[in-house]
């Protein structure tokens, strides 16, 4: 498999459809803006209809939304007989229920963190799967961090400093942890049709944890994002992905 995204981004086919789960703000946000900027028709999940009308207030017309909690089975159904056909699934959605370590870590807080990061992505992933499998074009992105990948955790790691967060953030690291390996043998049910793959979208600015204003522009780790979501046929699949566009390990 390559070790590079190419920089270079072309539309796999006209008339693409995406879906973009927690595009309200941050991240999710910004993949949603330049999904449309490249000419797809993008429907935002939002679990508070009035945030998700706030938000496509600012995306613009083009912009459609629909109501999904991503931890209701029910919503998740709901939403994928609504926006019918399918292209590109951008699971984004996600929470950080607190920074403590091992004895400190509440079971409430790893519930939390995993009820929407890996329970919810899972829900609706699957509520989309028949849409994705009748697309000639299926994209499958999973927003993770690295902060959930176990080679970075055990070292040096270019996102964070290590040496700070080592131990730390257990219920949210993990449950990203589990959403790489979810995206990985994801890739392998669904063959190379299907392109699923993870970003590490690096330290950003956005709401996950309250009060935080640290961190990258969003729109940077979006453009990671973007390259996944736009792969060519050809392109790689079954890997998480750091936001330049270079391979990180799991």
């Amino acid at each position: 498999m390559m070790d590079t995204l190419p920089e270079q981004i072309e539309i796999p086919a006209p008339g693409l459809v995406a879906l973009v789960t927690g595009a309200n703000s941050g991240i999710g946000f910004d993949i949603a803006r330049l999904l449309l900027e490249h000419g797809l028709t993008v429907w935002i999940g939002a679990r508070d209809p009035e945030k998700g009308a706030q938000a496509a207030e600012k995306l613009g017309a083009a912009v459609r939304v629909v109501q999904l909690d991503v931890t209701d089975p029910a919503s998740a159904t709901a939403a994928a007989e609504r926006i019918g056909e399918l292209d590109v699934l951008v699971n984004n959605a996600g929470v950080n229920p607190g920074g403590e370590d091992i004895s400190g870590t509440g079971l409430e807080q790893l519930r939390t963190a995993y009820e929407t990061n890996v329970f919810g992505l899972v829900t609706v992933t699957q509520a989309f799967l028949p849409a994705l499998g009748r697309s000639a074009h299926p994209r499958i992105v999973n927003v993770s961090s690295g902060t959930g990948s176990l080679t970075w955790n055990s070292g040096p790691n270019p996102q964070f400093d290590w040496e700070r967060v080592q131990g730390g953030g257990i219920a949210y690291r993990s449950s990203k942890t589990a959403v790489n390996a979810i995206t990985l043998l994801t890739a392998q049910a669904l063959g190379d049709k299907f392109k699923v793959n993870a970003l590490a979208p690096g330290l950003r600015r956005t709401n996950l944890i309250a009060g935080m204003n640290v961190g990258g522009d969003p729109a940077e780790a979006a453009q990671g994002a973007i390259r996944l979501a736009l792969l060519p046929d050809d392109g790689p699949t079954g890997a998480l992905w750091s936001w330049d566009g270079t391979r990180a390990p799991w």
